[in-house]
């Protein structure tokens, strides 16, 4: 991994598409502390309650052939929905926390959809993005891998 620096009040959001962990470093450089400010979670419904019922079906124009449409992946859609909450969260912590230097670790299909969602104001302030997925670690096991 590469040279990650994270200073004295700086902020670390760890997210998936379904849960995301805010946190502060309330240590240094050298030792870094990470106290959890907030945590959001989507909840993981079944498709059966996200969606409709069976896919569609369309017919040719001749009316002698058909074939089922494509269903829609609910589930992708509503992490997509979430990582856009996400994206204005983090306006949130630089208009009401003042926050300077956002370190962003997120799976790369996760952050590759953030980016999209992402303001000018925060990219301007995410001095880091890390590509892995480390929602479900504990947060002594985070602290240590960005120390290492």
């Amino acid at each position: 991994m590469a040279d990650i620096r994270v200073p004295r009040h700086s902020w670390v959001v760890v997210c998936d598409g379904g849960k995301a962990l805010i946190m502060q470093n309330d240590g240094d450089v050298m030792s870094i502390d990470l106290k959890v400010k907030e945590t959001l979670a989507q909840p993981n419904e079944p498709d059966r309650e996200l969606g409709t019922g069976k896919p569609g079906r369309t017919h040719a124009a001749n009316g002698t052939s058909g074939s089922a449409v494509q269903e829609t992946d609910w589930h992708d859609q509503a992490e997509a929905e979430f990582l856009k909450q996400i994206a204005f969260k983090l306006d949130d912590l630089i208009k009401d926390d003042d926050a300077t230097n956002i370190v962003l670790i997120a799976p790369p299909r996760a952050l590759g959809t953030l980016r999209g969602n992402l303001s000018i104001e925060a990219q301007a302030v995410i001095s880091a993005e890390i590509p892995k997925d480390y929602t479900n670690m504990p947060v002594d096991q985070i602290q240590r891998r960005l120390a290492a």
